[in-house]
């Protein structure tokens, strides 16, 4: 072996593959441990796969090797013939034989490393040596064409509809069948400006990647096309099923591949567990952290099962929280808040890290419960630090991955700063931040005094800052997007007599969000408000009415639950609208029919809300 750049930390060797082409491999981590294969796409080289390398070598002996015509491996002569899918299924064989000659391997595959991973996984050649597939962003060739005979010889307008959008997507495969054009133009401008266009397009970092060689990479490359894609297409393996577990990873923003290309995959990969995440086709490079926590866990799973197999899942205002009221020790589980969104909140939040403000009782909980259904892993946030552990304990029985419960009080923003750094040394930058926390105050403006004020700004807005500011700035510094959820109410469009500290905070925290959304969308990162109207929760029973004695107060407290008890709104329908704003990226969402409509009449009609806002309701 002889040593690569010293900077990563890899051993290079070149292995021998189909027709004596010399394959250029690097090795990450000890060869001992499970090897995972990482195999690059087009026109890329395995420079592709540095950052994902890195994050797993700790836990695996990671491999990486240039396909053939690319980076520094031989080049087939002719080029004609030489980039078939057999003699890509040899050069593989090969790798996989030198790297770990007395077991078989876990592949990971992006692009056309996917494409050619679909193939060894299916081909009875490979059996033995492949423990596991992960494609990302690359369907299998023969899957691909049984996919467009269903839906040409039964047409529907949806599926001549997917037909024809996959269609428009693969505009670069009809141009890279074209004799000489390809060639000229990556030897040309375009081998020079793609490293701008991709940075620019992609969002992706530049940290030396492409590589010098990309010109001559994508040029060669292109027969992979030509030597491939026609007679796959038009003649697809009636037999092509996974002999193995695969993990798909699927990138929702990806402008090079429709996700219906997957709506039959099971059929040919019975092991199969879904994943999605919001980013465009280079994932590598935009989402490696992501990746390598997907990768770690399915391939864990696979290796903890002795290569059997991995299951085909991974999993008006208000929040409580600040001083929260318990909603009882976890003994029941509650019911399912995800519903028919279950599939899909799995594929998408499965081994993600969600944070949750506010999470001992409510909406809180119950967004927590939500994603930890979905497979997350949880961190519930509290002042009420045995009614947090409650809510992590019934996480973790209702499928959260993981889950841990953190006593904080939100106001306190030296308390959430350690929070913060605890968060991040133990668990990592959340995927998804829930700032859910909250109080309610009623009474008239006169009668609320500055301690009255301070105290619901401090919870319902201050909270709400110090977990943006902290969190956000941990979302955009780890470059690979995310999403934040603020917990806002229909008071913020709803003015009232009754709660001018409360709406007037809940207001705040609708425009912060409206304002940090734009600034944090470059980063990939989205900010939603959640505007829920009457929800039956704890918070009624907690919350104050300014200016009235203690008897009066007890009263109004009693009819304030009362009504929210008829109303009977239940805090997992407030969470399932959360897991959906997630997965939308959508920007304000009114909870209930009272929130919708007093967001509709505070755009059409305001007067009409001013009027309302006079009316001295029985609270």
């Amino acid at each position: 072996m002889s040593r690569m750049d010293g900077s990563t930390g890899a051993d290079e060797r070149f292995v021998t593959g189909a027709d004596g082409v010399r394959l250029c491999v690097a090795e990450y981590g000890d060869t001992a441990l499970p090897t995972v294969v990482l195999l690059h796409g087009y026109p890329d080289s395995k420079e592709v796969w540095s950052g994902v390398a890195a994050l797993l070598a700790d836990r695996f002996h990671v491999v990486l090797y240039d396909v053939r015509g690319h980076g520094r491996s031989g080049v087939p002569e002719p080029l004609r013939g030489g980039f078939t899918l057999e003699k890509l299924t040899e050069d593989f064989l090969a790798v996989a034989h030198a790297v770990s000659p007395d077991g078989p391997v876990h592949l990971v595959g992006h692009d056309w490393g996917s494409v050619q991973g679909w193939e060894f996984a299916t081909v009875p050649g490979t059996t033995g040596r492949l423990a596991s597939f992960t494609s990302v962003s690359g369907p299998s060739l023969d899957h691909f064409g049984h996919w467009i005979k269903r839906r040409v010889r039964r047409p529907t307008p949806r599926r001549a509809a997917q037909v024809l959008g996959q269609g428009v997507k693969s505009w670069y495969v009809y141009a890279l069948h074209t004799p000489v054009l390809p060639e000229l133009a990556w030897r040309g401008v375009l081998g020079k400006q793609w490293p701008r266009l991709l940075a620019r397009v992609e969002k992706l970092p530049s940290d030396g990647y492409p590589t010098a060689s990309l010109p001559q990479d994508a040029a060669h490359g292109a027969w992979l096309y030509r030597d491939n894609v026609r007679q796959r297409l038009g003649r697809p393996r009636p037999d092509a099923y996974a002999h193995v577990p695969v993990q798909l990873i699927t990138p929702t923003g990806d402008a090079f591949l429709s996700e219906r290309l997957y709506d039959d995959l099971e059929h040919w990969a019975p092991r199969l567990t879904r994943h999605t995440l919001p980013a465009k086709h280079w994932v590598p490079r935009s989402r490696p952290q992501q990746l390598a926590r997907w990768i770690t866990d399915f391939v864990t799973g696979v290796e903890n099962a002795g290569g059997a197999g991995a299951g085909g899942g991974a999993v008006a205002g208000t929040g409580t929280g600040a001083g929260g009221v318990r909603a009882g020790k976890p003994g029941k589980l509650p019911p399912s808040a995800l519903g028919r969104v279950l599939p899909a909140a799995r594929e998408r939040f499965g081994g993600q890290l969600v944070l949750v403000t506010g999470a001992a009782s409510g909406i809180g909980r119950a967004t927590a419960l939500a994603f930890a259904e979905a497979g997350a892993r949880i961190v519930a946030v509290d002042r009420d630090g045995e009614g947090a552990a409650d809510t992590a304990e019934l996480a973790r029985r209702i499928g959260a991955t993981a889950a841990s419960p953190e006593t904080v009080d939100v106001s306190d923003g030296a308390a959430m700063e350690a929070l913060a750094a605890r968060t991040l040394d133990s668990h990592g930058v959340p995927d998804v931040v829930v700032n859910n926390a909250g109080i309610g105050l009623a009474g008239s403006f006169l009668d609320t005094t500055p301690e009255d004020w301070k105290q619901v700004l401090d919870v319902n807005l201050w909270g709400v800052i110090h977990g943006c500011r902290l969190y956000g700035r941990q979302l955009v510094e780890r470059g690979e997007g995310g999403h934040i959820i603020n917990t806002a109410s229909a008071a913020a469009f709803l003015p009232s007599r009754a709660l001018p500290a409360y709406s007037t905070s809940k207001a705040a925290v609708l425009m912060l969000s409206e304002c940090l959304r734009a600034e944090l969308a470059p980063h990939g990162i989205g900010v939603s408000a959640i505007c829920p109207g009457l929800v039956n929760t704890p918070i009624t029973a907690g919350a104050r009415h300014a200016g009235v004695s203690d008897e009066e107060q007890a009263r109004r407290r009693e009819r304030s639950a009362r009504l929210y008890q008829l109303r009977n709104y239940p805090p997992e329908k407030v969470a399932r609208a959360v897991v959906r704003a997630v997965m939308r990226d959508t920007a304000v969402v009114p909870v209930t029919a009272e929130a919708r409509g007093a967001r509709l009449l505070s755009r059409l009609s305001p007067g009409v809300l001013r009027a309302f806002a006079r009316v001295d309701p029985p609270l």
